[in-house]
């Protein structure tokens, strides 16, 4: 089991929510409308931001030029492929 960074206790109310600390609300993006997913593991229970599609805009930018080369190379092994039949 992983070493836990701080122990954050709180209760969960009659209704089940439990209150999110503001630290790790700010850490993740966490505000208003923010959606999550509970996974169940053997070691306990996740849970995991859910990433709006439009949210992830951008972030490929520091390894854009990485896949390009990728991509370039990749049909250049399909262009001597089809040469060789």
């Amino acid at each position: 089991m992983s070493m836990v960074k701080n122990d954050l206790i709180y209760t969960v109310t009659r209704k089940g929510a439990v209150t999110i600390p503001a630290e790790i609300r700010r850490k993740y993006g966490l505000k208003k409308g923010s959606r999550v997913k509970f996974i169940e593991t053997d070691e306990g229970i996740l849970l995991v931001p859910i990433i709006p599609l439009e949210d992830l805009f951008g972030v490929d930018r520091d390894v854009k030029e990485t896949v390009y080369q990728m991509i370039r190379e990749l049909q250049e092994e399909r262009r001597k492929v089809s040469e060789e039949r």
